[in-house]
């Protein structure tokens, strides 16, 4: 009897993985695609330290799966070259891949330099920002368009002004005090997350640092835990369920013949303004 077309999502570990907003929103959007199909997925949570254990022998049989979906790759394009060497076929979310391998991402550098530009023509010139996981395109392309920014609109970039927060409250809420106590202190914040910006307004908050009148803030995700704040903060809204569902689909496609390569495909996402930008 023919078994069931089966693929696999490949999501790299880390701390506070099972809150993870990006993880549960590329994973509902893999899993409508699944039931749309009427294929099997399993989810493969692999040790992002150790690259190493993320293929092991039975993913790249054939016999057993018909293709990888990874969540990310954390810049090692090896990895799914060896996938690819093996006959698997493969795609990559949330990274845009210059080579000819298979890819739906989302323009994390423009959403960026949209979000600077917008601080830029509400007055502000003082403009920090605590950018996410760097080992992470996204993290890093978030980081790039907010420098790109600066540097178009002549505002000269101030090394102490960007914070590494990682896409984690902690190191967020670490990153926030620093900036606070910096001279001149910056007058508005890019979060390259929603949750990293909702840490920087609850130290604001403690430091009675008035939002938006003394500082203006923007997140990125439109992760639903930013309708908790005090006040409405603006953010980034990208479609990862989207994403997600498009990734399977297009794997699907490409394990079966039926799909012109290499994919690429880059979504676009959307600044929601609101209060915590503060007034132009």
């Amino acid at each position: 009897m023919k078994r069931k077309p089966i693929y696999v999502l490949i999501l790299p570990r880390f701390e506070d993985i099972f809150h993870s907003f990006y993880t549960g929103e590329i994973t509902k959007g893999v899993n409508l695609a699944a039931s749309r199909l009427n294929v099997d997925f399993l989810v493969h949570i692999t040790d992002r330290s150790n690259h190493a254990t993320w293929l092991d022998p039975t993913l790249l049989d054939r016999k057993y799966v018909d293709g990888i979906l990874f969540a990310d790759i954390d810049n090692d394009l090896g990895l799914v070259k060896k996938a690819i060497s093996r006959g698997m076929p493969c795609l990559v979310l949330n990274n845009i891949i210059h080579e000819p391998i298979n890819y739906i991402a989302i323009n994390n550098y423009e959403a960026a330099m949209r979000v600077v530009e917008e601080f830029i023509k509400r007055g502000h010139k003082h403009i920090a920002t605590i950018a996410g996981d760097l080992s992470t395109q996204a993290g890093q392309s978030r980081l790039d368009g907010y420098n790109d920014a600066l540097r178009k609109h002549h505002i000269k970039s101030d090394r102490a002004y960007v914070k590494i927060g990682g896409f984690l409250r902690t190191p967020a809420r670490q990153a926030a005090g620093e900036l606070f106590k910096l001279r001149p202190r910056p007058t508005a914040i890019f979060a390259a997350s929603d949750v990293m910006a909702m840490e920087a307004m609850d130290v604001a908050k403690s430091k009675k640092i008035s939002i938006p009148l003394e500082l203006a803030i923007c997140g990125f995700d439109d992760n639903p835990l930013r309708r908790n704040s005090p006040i409405p903060l603006a953010t980034v809204s990208q479609p990862l369920i989207e994403m997600g569902r498009l990734g399977l689909e297009m794997l699907y496609q490409i394990s079966h013949g039926q799909a012109k390569l290499p994919v690429k495909e880059v979504l676009l996402a959307k600044l929601i303004k609101a209060e915590s930008m503060g007034k132009i």
